[in-house]
């Protein structure tokens, strides 16, 4: 059992939801129930039963019926359960608190939630040390539990808020922290409650903070407003409660709280000093100097969850908690633990953030969560956080973007400590750039581009440090052009950040300049590639002039090894280029350069892809105007508004045109040949009386050969098939395809449809078959056709079965003498003269009203009348190319006989089939042939 339940489970959580759709929800809930309460189930295998429930409750139990009756039969094991079971009575209890929240128990006031709070304060009060560390643990998982469903339903232990003080001042085991930190999640809960009533005031808080009546504390009064508390408070509007000036209760709670805090370890402390500065934020009677004896702990402090509260503290309460003096101190204290040696990484990196962030008494307007620093951080106190280039990347940034917002205003200043500490700065970039150039540092790139972004947005308009980088940048990209990339996005970012200053087209000039003076000699494919990235993003600077770009790519697409090397990349390098270049302002003066380049491209590039491009370039070039290219390319290579794909739609009109010359394959038939109803005799297939007036007068074997047919017409109508495709809505010059299989027919030609629709009567199709030997054949056939989205279609039709019968060709209506020809054939044939002449019997027993009837209803225009044996059937086949089969068909007591005579004894078995088929009730072993 434990192992099927181990199996199901891990199903289950492989794929919550299909296990769900594959099994019912309802059905898996109840197995799972039922195996809880069987006894004989150990204990450790209940509490993997309990998982599901656990992690998945609002899957298992998604309507509020499915989660109260869950947690009826929950508690019920949990009553049965015995008292040393500490774990499955603690894996129950959490497995009770999230079925209570997900199925909505708990937000729609159920009964059983109120029964579940009840037990779960019943176990926290019980402080019997019967059961020792099992039932401490028990205690703690319920105390828990009970804070997990005030804070997913804040008020709903409004009513017990005494209750649990008492429990908490009571507690002398490790208890305690969970205690304090619900019993203020409690107060707090509460506190709002009231504060959001338009009606309440000291008397409520009074009787929040008292004695509550045995029929109060069994309430669970949770208002509708509550739902509302939590986004309140994460959004820092703390409603206020207006109580009178006496408020002795509330402030010997906080009192007691804030006394015992230092017993807490540093995060519960931090939880619970919280959580007071919201309760004080919201009853202003209670003044924030009750904080005041604990600020001497927290500001000499080193846990970072300590002094973050502080910072909270000061955040909330500005200069009526903390003073001048302190408010010094805090930066201090700030300064100098974000270089102590022993705090981490991250800690050093915290507080240099709240230093940028640093809530000050008196701030001067900075929007919420614009880096700025505070007044009384002077560069004397921040000098120990200078940057080195030893640091660590994120602590060198930190430092660095904290003294550029120190000294940024005394960017213009070259005297003095202000200038000199500006110049360092200067000098420290300087000094990143050089282990960049050198390639010391291969990981140093990407913080040097950060810290110099950081440098421009603050002193980018001082023209000698502005003019310098962009100089220092141009010889770097000199030494290492892999930098490319990393230039270009600061060409980018500055652009946007700061377009006013035009910094990023300085930037881009300079770069141009050292690419196009650069000795050819020294150029590589390899720096011709970066070349070509930078160059297409100095082309979007429309007061840049480009004949210098144009220069060098006539030069460069004239190399051997450029055009010759058919590299694809390489080719749409200078392809972005000059579509970049068709976007310029200055296109006049770089329109035949342009144009010389595209048709060397066209000419002489080795890929097809580069050269098909260019020459789409070249026909947009030399044939829209100056505004409508502009206008193009402009929408093309915007990153904004609708049309940001124009560009790429015109260029992908080269894919289209292939997709239009590609013949599509489909995936079904699209359509079918139906065999139309059996043609009636017609002049086409039968020879001309002229052929047949002497037929009577001349010898049997020449009669025959006046009734000679080489070929057969078969018509087929053609449909759509059942299942269409979208494709076949409408179809033109639909081209048909035969295939004859094997070697007893000749080739069929191919046929031509003009249309088809399907609402228009179906075409027939005649298909006009040669046979050499005309045995049942297969014909495969295909089709391509075109759609009115000028794509080509091919197709493949379900095969074509040709049977024997349909070789049948009756004696053409010209024919004077039927019988006598019949007649004087069949004597042909019975003499044997002839290796191919043979004969033979079909038997098979039928009625004689059912032979005429099956005889007059199939095969009647094959029928030569004898008058004077009125009972026997006389059949008359004419089978191309040269063929003849002959019937005597006469019913017998025993049987009908069917006597059969035919120039081609390979005809027999086909026709003996055929027979077969006809007549019902075959007689095995009745045919007999010779050939």
């Amino acid at each position: 059992m434990a192992v099927k339940w181990k199996a199901t489970i891990s199903d289950f959580f492989r794929s919550p939801s299909r296990f769900v759709s594959s099994k019912s929800a309802d059905i898996f809930l109840a197995e799972l129930l039922h195996e809880l309460r069987n006894d004989r189930v150990p204990n450790g295998v209940k509490v993997y039963l309990l998982s599901p429930l656990c992690e998945q409750p609002a899957l298992l139990c998604p309507t509020l019926s499915a989660g109260e009756e869950t947690v009826l039969e929950l508690l019920s094991v949990f009553a049965h359960c015995r008292l040393p079971c500490v774990q499955l009575r603690s894996c129950l209890l959490v497995t009770l608190t999230s079925v209570l929240i997900c199925s909505s128990c708990v937000s729609n006031k159920a009964h059983v939630c109120v029964d579940f709070l009840d037990l779960l304060l019943q176990i926290a009060q019980d402080t019997s040390a019967s059961h020792g560390d099992g039932a401490l643990l028990l205690r703690g998982v319920a105390c828990e539990c009970l804070r997990e469903l005030e804070t997913c339903r804040p008020g709903l232990l409004s009513q017990r808020l005494e209750l649990i003080g008492e429990l908490w001042s009571k507690e002398s085991s490790r208890l305690h922290q969970p205690y304090a930190r619900l019993n203020t999640l409690v107060l707090k809960n509460a506190l709002y409650q009231l504060a959001v009533d338009p009606g309440s005031g000291n008397d409520d808080l009074k009787l929040l903070l008292g004695e509550n009546d045995r029929e109060a504390q069994r309430q669970c009064r949770p208002t509708d407003k509550d739902a509302a508390a939590s986004p309140s408070l994460a959004m820092g509007t703390m409603p206020t409660l207006q109580t009178g000036q006496d408020c002795k209760d509330l402030r010997t709670v906080l009192s007691t709280t804030l006394e015992n805090s230092f017993l807490l370890t540093p995060p519960c402390q931090a939880e619970v000093l919280h959580r007071l500065v919201q309760v004080v934020a919201m009853v202003p009677v209670v003044r924030p100097s009750i904080f005041r004896a604990q600020l001497l702990r927290l500001l000499g402090t080193g846990e970072v969850c300590l002094l973050h509260v502080t910072l909270l503290m000061k955040c909330a309460y500005t200069d009526s908690l903390f003073s001048t003096d302190d408010e010094a101190f805090v930066l201090r204290r700030l300064v100098l633990l974000s270089q102590h040696p022993l705090l981490s990484k991250a800690e050093k990196l915290f507080f240099l953030d709240c230093m940028l962030h640093f809530p000050e008494n008196r701030p001067i307007g900075c929007g919420i969560g614009v880096e700025s620093l505070p007044v009384l951080l002077t560069p004397q106190l921040a000098y120990p956080l200078w940057p080195a280039v030893l640091h660590d990347d994120a602590t060198m940034l930190a430092r660095f973007n904290l003294l550029l917002l120190l000294h940024q205003e005394e960017g213009e200043r070259d005297g003095g400590e202000e200038g000199a500490a500006l110049l360092f700065l200067y000098q420290h970039l300087g000094s990143l750039l050089d282990i960049v150039t050198r390639g010391r540092g291969p990981k140093m790139a990407v913080p040097f581009f950060r810290a110099l972004f950081l440098f421009l947005v603050s002193f980018c308009q001082v023209e000698k440090f502005a003019n310098g980088l962009a100089e220092q940048l141009c010889t770097l990209y000199g030494h290492r052009t892999d930098l490319a990339l990393h230039l270009l996005n600061l060409a980018d970012r500055t652009r946007d950040s700061f377009p006013e200053r035009g910094w990023s087209a300085r930037l881009c000039g300079a770069l141009q300049r050292v690419i196009v003076e650069a000795p050819p000699a020294r150029l590589t494919l390899t720096d011709l590639r970066w070349h070509l990235k930078v160059l297409a993003r100095v082309a979007e600077e429309g007061q840049i002039s480009q004949l210098s770009t144009l220069r060098l790519l006539a030069d460069v697409t004239v190399w051997p090894g450029v055009c010759t090397t058919a590299d694809w990349r390489l080719g749409n390098g200078v392809l972005r280029i000059c579509r970049r270049l068709m976007a310029h302002p200055g296109l006049d003066a770089l329109l035949p350069s342009l144009a010389d380049v595209l048709q060397h491209l066209v000419r002489h590039y080795g890929d097809a892809d580069v050269g098909d491009h260019a020459r789409l370039y070249y026909s947009l070039l030399t044939t829209l105007s100056k505004e409508k290219l502009a206008g193009i390319t402009t929408r093309g290579l915007s990153e904004e508004g609708p049309n940001k794909h124009s560009l790429s739609c015109i260029v992908a009109d080269t894919e289209r045109l292939t997709s239009m010359l590609t013949v599509h394959r489909t995936d079904e038939a699209v359509f079918r040949l139906a065999e139309s109803k059996y043609p009636e005799p017609s002049a086409a297939n039968q020879p001309s009386p002229s052929e047949t007036e002497g037929c009577c007068s001349q010898p049997a074997a020449y009669r025959v050969a006046g009734l000679k047919q080489s070929h057969l017409t078969l018509k087929y109508q053609l449909n759509h098939s059942v299942s269409k495709l979208s494709c076949s809505d409408g179809v033109f010059s639909l081209h048909l395809r035969f295939n004859v299989r094997g070697s007893h027919y000749e080739q069929l030609c191919d046929l031509t449809v003009p249309c088809l629709f399907p609402e228009r009567l179906s075409p027939v199709v005649e298909l006009r078959l040669e046979p050499r030997l005309p045995v049942p054949v297969t014909l495969s056939a295909s089709a391509m056709f075109s759609t009115f989205n000028d794509l080509s279609w091919y197709t493949l039709l379900p095969d074509i079965h040709v049977c024997f019968q349909q070789a049948f060709l009756p004696l053409a209506g010209g024919t004077l003498d039927k019988l006598a020809l019949f007649q004087d054939l069949w004597e042909q044939i019975s003499e044997e003269g002839q290796a191919d002449y043979a004969s033979a019997l079909f038997c098979c027993q039928l009625q004689a009203q059912e032979l005429r009837s099956t005889v007059e209803k199939h095969l009647r225009p094959f029928m030569i009348a004898d008058p004077a044996k009125k009972d026997e059937f006389k059949l008359f086949f004419v089978i191309p190319p040269q063929f003849h089969i002959l019937l005597k068909i006469i019913s017998q007591e025993d049987a009908v006989h069917c006597s059969i005579a035919t120039d081609n004894w390979r005809l027999l078995p086909h026709m003996g089939s055929f027979l077969a088929n006809l007549f019902t009730k075959p007689l095995p072993n009745k045919v007999a042939g010779s050939p």
